[in-house]
Protein backbone atom coordinates (compact mmCIF):
# COMPACT_ATOMS: atom_id res chain seq x y z
CA UNK A 1 0.00 0.00 0.00
CA UNK A 2 1.18 3.60 -0.72
CA UNK A 3 0.07 6.93 0.87
CA UNK A 4 -0.12 9.98 -1.80
CA UNK A 5 -0.70 13.27 -0.14
CA UNK A 6 -1.13 16.22 -2.33
CA UNK A 7 -1.21 20.07 -1.29
CA UNK A 8 -2.65 22.03 -4.58
CA UNK A 9 -3.86 25.37 -4.81
CA UNK A 10 -7.76 25.45 -3.94
CA UNK A 11 -8.28 26.95 -7.33
CA UNK A 12 -6.82 22.89 -8.82
CA UNK A 13 -10.02 21.18 -6.84
CA UNK A 14 -11.65 19.94 -10.33
CA UNK A 15 -8.29 19.01 -12.15
CA UNK A 16 -7.17 16.93 -9.00
CA UNK A 17 -10.40 15.27 -8.83
CA UNK A 18 -9.95 14.48 -12.88
CA UNK A 19 -6.58 12.92 -11.72
CA UNK A 20 -7.51 10.85 -9.38
CA UNK A 21 -10.50 9.85 -11.13
CA UNK A 22 -8.49 9.16 -14.06
CA UNK A 23 -6.24 6.63 -12.31
CA UNK A 24 -9.13 4.96 -10.55
CA UNK A 25 -8.30 6.27 -7.00
CA UNK A 26 -11.69 5.35 -5.20
CA UNK A 27 -11.45 6.84 -1.58
CA UNK A 28 -9.69 9.50 -0.10
CA UNK A 29 -9.34 12.65 2.44
CA UNK A 30 -9.28 15.93 2.52
CA UNK A 31 -7.91 18.66 4.26
CA UNK A 32 -9.63 21.90 3.00
CA UNK A 33 -7.83 25.73 3.36
CA UNK A 34 -4.57 24.92 4.54
CA UNK A 35 -1.85 27.32 4.32
CA UNK A 36 1.69 27.41 3.60
CA UNK A 37 4.37 28.81 1.28
CA UNK A 38 6.00 26.70 -1.32
CA UNK A 39 9.48 27.58 -2.95
CA UNK A 40 8.33 28.75 -6.25
CA UNK A 41 4.71 30.21 -4.99
CA UNK A 42 4.01 33.53 -2.56
CA UNK A 43 2.14 32.35 0.74
CA UNK A 44 -0.84 30.83 0.70
CA UNK A 45 -2.87 32.36 4.20
CA UNK A 46 -6.17 33.05 3.71
CA UNK A 47 -5.92 36.87 4.59
CA UNK A 48 -6.45 39.83 2.58
CA UNK A 49 -2.72 40.30 2.16
CA UNK A 50 -2.01 36.88 0.76
CA UNK A 51 -5.76 35.42 0.14
CA UNK A 52 -4.84 32.13 -1.51
CA UNK A 53 -5.53 29.02 0.61
CA UNK A 54 -4.54 25.19 -0.04
CA UNK A 55 -6.31 22.23 -0.08
CA UNK A 56 -4.01 18.43 0.99
CA UNK A 57 -5.89 15.14 -0.36
CA UNK A 58 -4.68 11.98 1.08
CA UNK A 59 -5.43 8.65 -1.06
CA UNK A 60 -4.48 5.37 0.57
CA UNK A 61 -3.97 2.97 -3.05
CA UNK A 62 -2.24 -0.18 -4.57
CA UNK A 63 1.14 0.67 -5.75
CA UNK A 64 -0.29 1.09 -9.31
CA UNK A 65 -2.74 3.38 -8.54
CA UNK A 66 -0.55 5.49 -6.73
CA UNK A 67 2.02 5.97 -9.88
CA UNK A 68 -0.75 6.90 -11.93
CA UNK A 69 -1.99 9.75 -9.26
CA UNK A 70 1.65 10.47 -9.32
CA UNK A 71 1.58 10.63 -13.42
CA UNK A 72 -1.06 12.73 -13.32
CA UNK A 73 0.18 15.19 -11.21
CA UNK A 74 3.24 15.30 -12.95
CA UNK A 75 1.28 16.66 -16.13
CA UNK A 76 -0.43 19.04 -14.16
CA UNK A 77 2.60 20.53 -12.90
CA UNK A 78 3.62 20.61 -16.35
CA UNK A 79 0.58 22.12 -17.92
CA UNK A 80 0.66 24.51 -15.03
CA UNK A 81 4.59 25.39 -15.38
CA UNK A 82 4.82 23.40 -11.97
CA UNK A 83 2.73 26.18 -9.88
CA UNK A 84 0.30 24.96 -7.73
CA UNK A 85 0.14 21.75 -7.16
CA UNK A 86 2.63 18.92 -5.34
CA UNK A 87 2.31 15.47 -5.09
CA UNK A 88 4.16 13.34 -2.32
CA UNK A 89 4.48 9.42 -2.32
CA UNK A 90 4.96 7.83 1.42
CA UNK A 91 5.01 3.43 1.89
CA UNK A 92 1.68 2.73 4.43
CA UNK A 93 2.46 -0.59 6.42
CA UNK A 94 -0.82 -0.59 7.69
CA UNK A 95 -4.89 0.76 7.69
CA UNK A 96 -6.92 -0.07 10.10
Amino acid sequence: MKLVLIAYNEALDDEVGKVLAAAGAEGWTKWARVYGKGRSSGPHLGTHVWPKANDVLAVVTDEDTARKVLDGIRELRTRLAREGVKAFLLPCEEVT
